[in-house]
């Protein structure tokens, strides 16, 4: 259950009602506790504060009822302002993009914040009574209205300055940046259980799960995108029922229904090829959803950044100075992998192996970041040039000889494509240049 409620909070925190509602009510709760406050003291605001309430409950009638109405237009204004900047950076960058919007916790305190200073004045005036029988108006809760409204203002003010700021090309790679930054961080280096080092022993555990027999097959029961893995409930399960668990599927992969997902056996210390006891359940240490996340998939915030690259670069838009930008995140999220070191496929619990999982490589990673822009660049030797900046960032980086013979890979393939496609001989050379001096620095 602890993955399935993880992926319904992560649904809730990328909606736009789930914290507006909450703040909804609170508003609720802070009205009916000032009022009840107001009830059962004798402080009495009409007296002290004569000119702020006007005409007693006329006067506190009508400021609560120009608050609550204004503070709705100014929620629809700032619902419009939201949908008006989602339509322009889906259009403009990438609709990957989309959930960045709509899970900004900002955004989502903002609206909800016109909308409980809304129902908090709705609440206050059905108990405002100005009758010869009965007159009650509550000071108090009138006076925290108000200062509501005030603060409505220096809300709306704030929202502008976001929505204006989080449309600028900086903000949006850098959030990507910073997302999926965090997610290399928490899955490099591994948490997985322990490898497998003795070689021999490696080399027997990876011949014992090649083998075709004895795997039993678990599908998934509905079709979407991968999200999220329990690999602690998953190695915690293979050891509690000694077997081996093969993870058929890497994250962010589209599955459908009745897709296998994991092959279960019988563990090494079982030579027996009897039929393991492993429940239907399985699945429940798994997540699917409706999109991808980058939480336990870097892949996926490496593609935000691809795209916008891409997008920057097709002839409707032409904007390289964006494409640069893209290109200069894509090479620091790629120098961050370089640092890392990639885990083993065979995790054991430290005496048997348990689990086989299927990870992206750093070629994987390098060829995902630079292949698309690279082919996009066509004829833009600013680009090209932006690119091997990015890949000799990431050689600085690398850690072992094989990534350094990727990256060189890479650069190499650069600029036999910009000698095809650039026009001038001037352009060809401003490419070359640079890879010869870069380089000189690669070792």
């Amino acid at each position: 259950m602890t993955t399935r409620l993880e992926q319904y909070w992560q649904q809730l925190k990328e909606s736009l009602w789930f914290v507006p509602g909450l703040m909804v009510l609170f508003s609720f709760g802070l009205a009916y506790g000032l009022i009840e406050f107001d009830v059962h003291t004798a402080w009495n605001g009409q007296k002290r504060l004569p000119l702020l309430f006007g005409t007693g409950a006329d006067g506190a009638r009508g400021m609560l009822s120009a608050i609550a109405s204004s503070m709705l237009t100014v929620a629809a204004l700032a619902f419009s302002l939201t949908l008006a900047t989602i339509t322009q950076v889906s259009s403009q960058y990438s609709p990957r993009v989309l959930r960045n919007f709509m899970r900004d916790r900002l955004n989502q305190l903002v609206m909800g914040y016109f909308v409980s200073v809304f129902a908090y004045c709705l609440i206050v005036l059905g108990t405002i009574r100005g009758t010869d029988e009965i007159k009650f108006v509550p000071a108090t809760a009138v006076l925290v209205g108000l200062l509501l409204a005030l603060g409505g203002v220096a809300a709306l003010i704030f929202f502008i300055h976001h929505i204006a700021e989080s449309l600028q090309t900086g903000t949006i790679v850098q959030h990507i940046f910073h997302e999926t930054s965090k997610a290399i961080e928490s899955l490099f280096p591994e948490r997985f259980g322990e490898p497998i080092d003795d070689p021999e022993k490696a080399e027997a555990a990876l011949h014992y799960t090649e083998e075709q027999k004895g795997w039993h097959p678990v599908r998934t029961s509905q079709s979407g995108y991968l999200q999220r893995i329990n690999t602690d409930g998953l190695l915690d399960w293979a050891g509690k029922n000694h077997v081996v668990l093969r993870i058929e599927k890497e994250m962010g992969a589209f599955v459908g229904e009745g897709t296998i997902l994991f092959s279960v056996r019988s563990g090494m210390e079982r030579p027996d090829p009897a039929e393991a006891d492993w429940p239907g359940d399985l699945m429940k240490y798994v997540s699917i959803g409706r999109h991808r996340n980058v939480e336990q998939d870097v892949a996926f915030g490496i593609q935000q950044l691809v795209d916008i690259a891409l997008k920057a670069l097709s002839p409707g838009i032409n904007d390289t100075t964006t494409a640069i930008m893209a290109v200069d995140y894509l090479g620091a999220v790629c120098e961050r992998l370089a640092r890392r070191e990639f885990p083993s496929r065979l995790r054991s619990d430290g005496k048997h192996l348990r689990v086989l999982i299927r990870s992206t490589s750093f070629d994987d990673y390098i060829r995902q970041a630079f292949d698309l822009p690279r082919i996009n660049a066509r004829g833009n030797h600013a680009v090209f040039r932006r690119l091997l900046r990015a890949l000799a960032l990431v050689n600085d980086a690398a850690c072992s000889v094989d990534r350094k013979q990727i990256l060189i890979k890479q650069a190499s393939l650069l600029v036999t494509y910009s000698e095809q496609t650039l026009n001038s001989d001037y352009e060809k050379q401003q490419v070359l240049d640079l890879y010869a001096q870069l380089k000189k620095t690669w070792s």
